[in-house]
């Protein structure tokens, strides 16, 4: 008599960051979406006075944080980062727009370009002032 039920999954489920290929494509993927986001005349001004390489550190802790990596985020709160900034939603889309054809040119299954999207997306609040000024 066969067993049909599936074999016991023994080390859990891989997390978000680790299907899409952990630190290597997250930093690849920074570093490309930032040439684009900077490259972007009405995304630019929100970075004139960041330093690009806090801003890619920042961006890969981050990455790593959102998609359930190992990297914690050290970073101030999002809404307190983010707070006065005008943030609106056509800038969250472009944002977004450019991060989805960033992470288009990695070897991503659509399930987890969907996912990151998606949890990228949990944030937007966050980012365009849903919390008000200071939390």
């Amino acid at each position: 008599m066969r067993n049909s039920a599936p074999p016991p999954d023994l080390g859990g489920a891989p997390t978000l960051y680790e299907r899409i290929g952990g630190e290597q494509t997250i930093e690849g993927m920074v570093v490309e979406f930032y040439v684009k986001v900077l490259a972007d005349p009405k995304l630019a001004p929100f970075f004139k006075d960041t330093k690009i390489e806090r801003l890619h550190r920042m961006q890969r802790e981050f990455f790593s944080a959102a998609l359930d990596g190992p990297i914690k985020y050290t970073g101030r709160p999002l809404h307190s980062v983010h707070s006065g900034l005008g943030i609106t939603p056509d800038h969250m889309k472009r944002f977004v727009g450019y991060m989805l054809e960033t992470l288009e040119r990695f070897d991503l299954t659509e399930n987890d370009l969907r996912d990151v999207i998606s949890r990228i997306n949990t944030y937007a609040d966050e980012i365009m002032g849903g919390y008000g000024t200071d939390g």
